[in-house]
């Protein structure tokens, strides 16, 4: 993956933390106390703690207990201290979706890349299976042009093979041949 890739991943993911930050502020920032927030690192009072907050939720951390942290509304909640709002169960889902399939999709990018790179032979099995149905199918639109390529005749089969080079068929290199 080359470097400027890199930075463009890297980028998507701060602004999509941004934006939900941004949001949470907004709509959690009267919210002081609750299971897993405490008012002075996991909160929502400013951006800074926000986006760390879902930085560190971003890998799947007790969501589930911020989310039911949020969700309390009056009259189950105590003013100015654990109440959130009812959209907060759509927030999390959102975000956790949103940033889960973002992270999951490079994981896997990243690591194919990688296997492409340092493990996939110029001779592997796919890219030999191209170049010979290529040429297959090359050899086989001649022989069968008279049938419109749909069916050859038993005494075609020689011609076609002698027409398709090693290992397919009989057909020799020049060089091979001397």
């Amino acid at each position: 993956m080359s470097v400027g890739a890199l930075v463009n991943v890297l980028g998507l993911v701060l602004l999509i933390l941004f934006m939900f930050a941004v949001l949470g502020v907004f709509f959690f920032n009267t919210l002081t106390t609750g299971e897993v927030i405490d008012e002075n690192y996991k909160n929502f009072k400013d951006f800074g703690s926000a986006y760390l907050l879902l930085f560190a939720i971003a890998t799947g951390e007790d969501w589930n207990k911020l989310m039911y942290d949020c969700v309390d509304t009056p009259p189950d909640c105590v003013d100015g201290e654990t109440c959130g709002t009812s959209i907060a169960a759509a927030y999390y889902i959102m975000f956790i979706l949103v940033i889960t399939h973002i992270m999951l999709n490079l994981f896997i990018l990243v690591i194919i890349q990688q296997f492409e790179t340092y493990y996939v032979a110029d001779d592997n099995p796919i890219k030999t299976f191209t170049a010979n149905f290529d040429v297959f199918h090359e050899c086989w639109v001649k022989t069968t042009d008279k049938f419109h390529c749909i069916k050859m005749k038993e005494r075609q089969l020689v011609d076609f093979f002698k027409e398709m080079p090693a290992p397919m068929g009989m057909k020799v290199a020049a060089d091979e041949a001397r």
